[in-house]
C-alpha cells in the first residue's frame, strides 16, 4: 500500500445475496487528490463509499484508508476522515452552536469561527437551522464535515437540489479545501461537478471501474470525433473528425477567412460517460 495514497482498493467485492453490488473494483485516490465516482443508480457508488467509510463490510479484497483497514480502524483514524452527511443540521440549534458542538468531538478541531467562514456561512451565525435555506443547509453540512481537520474529506451527491448559483458558490468552496491538501472523494450524477472539480474520475457501472482518467481523456474522450458545422452554398454541412482544427484551417483557406455558421463541437464528457455505462442519448 503506497504511502501516496490516500486511499488503495485492490479486488474490492460486495454481495447482496446473489447480487453483486461491487465486483473486483481497484482504486487508487493520492493524497490531495479530488477524486469523483460516478455512474448510474445501483452501480455501486454508494456500497464502495460506505465501505471506504467503514460502515459496511466488505465480502473480499483490500482496502487501506489513511493507511488503515476502515472495517477494523479505531477513533484516532475516524478523526480523521470527514463525512458530509446530508439534514444534518438541528432545526433549533444555530450555525455557531451547531459547528462549535461538532467541534467537541474532535481532538484537534478547526476553530468553529474559521470554519463558518470558510464554508460560506459569515453572518449567519445566529440563524437557526430551520431558518436556513437549502444552500445554506448544504454548508452547514460541510461544515460540520470539516469541522474536525480531516484529512480525506467523503461528499456524496454535495450539490442534490441546488440552483445553478448556489451550485458554482459549492464549487468554490470544494476548490478551497482542496486547496488547503485536504483529500476529497466526491460521488455525484452532475458530470459537469466532476469534471470542474475532480482531477481524476472513474465510472462504475454494474458494479465494476468501466474508465478511469481525467475528466479530458476519461474513456478516450481527447481521441473521439469532433463535429464541425458549417454554412456551405449547397447548405448545411457536417463531418465528423479527429483533426478539427486541420479541417477549420482547411475551410477557412477555401472561404477566404470566415467560416459562416461554423461550429465545432467536442465530445463532453457527458457523451463519453453515456456511451461508457450503455446508454444511448
Amino acid at each position: 500500500m503506497s504511502n501516496d495514497n490516500a486511499i488503495t482498493v485492490r479486488g474490492l467485492r460486495k454481495s447482496y445475496g446473489s447480487s453483486a453490488a461491487v465486483n473486483d473494483v481497484d482504486l487508487d485516490v493520492s493524497r490531495g487528490e479530488v477524486f469523483a465516482l460516478v455512474g448510474p443508480n445501483g452501480a455501486g457508488k454508494t456500497t464502495t463509499v460506505e465501505i471506504l467509510e467503514g460502515y459496511r463490510d466488505r465480502d473480499g479484497g483490500t482496502v487501506a484508508v489513511l493507511g488503515e483497514d476502515p472495517a477494523r480502524a479505531g477513533r484516532d483514524w475516524r478523526a480523521r476522515i470527514g463525512i458530509v452527511l446530508q439534514l444534518t443540521a438541528e432545526p433549533e440549534l444555530t450555525v455557531a452552536e451547531m459547528v462549535s458542538m461538532f467541534a467537541g468531538f474532535y481532538p484537534q478541531p478547526r476553530d468553529p469561527r474559521e470554519v463558518i467562514e470558510l464554508a460560506g456561512l459569515a453572518g449567519l451565525e445566529r440563524r437557526r437551522g430551520h431558518q436556513l435555506s437549502g444552500g445554506q443547509r448544504r454548508r452547514l453540512d460541510v461544515a460540520l464535515g470539516i469541522v474536525g481537520r480531516p484529512d480525506l474529506l467523503f461528499l456524496d451527491e454535495p450539490t442534490t437540489g441546488f440552483d445553478p448559483e448556489a451550485r458554482l458558490q459549492f464549487w468554490d468552496l470544494i476548490r478551497k479545501l482542496a486547496a488547503d491538501g485536504t483529500t476529497i472523494l466526491l460521488t455525484t450524477h452532475y458530470l459537469a461537478e466532476a469534471e470542474a472539480l475532480a482531477h481524476r474520475v472513474a465510472v462504475l457501472a454494474s458494479g465494476r471501474v468501466v474508465a478511469l482518467g481525467t475528466p479530458g481523456d476519461l474513456g478516450g474522450r481527447e481521441g473521439r470525433d469532433t463535429r464541425v458545422s458549417w454554412d456551405s452554398p449547397g447548405g448545411r454541412r457536417t463531418v465528423q473528425t479527429v483533426t478539427p482544427t486541420e479541417v477549420v484551417a482547411s475551410l477557412a483557406a477555401q472561404f477566404g477567412g470566415e467560416v459562416p455558421g461554423l461550429t465545432v463541437i467536442r465530445p463532453s464528457l457527458e457523451d463519453v460517460y453515456l456511451q461508457l455505462i450503455g446508454a444511448d442519448r
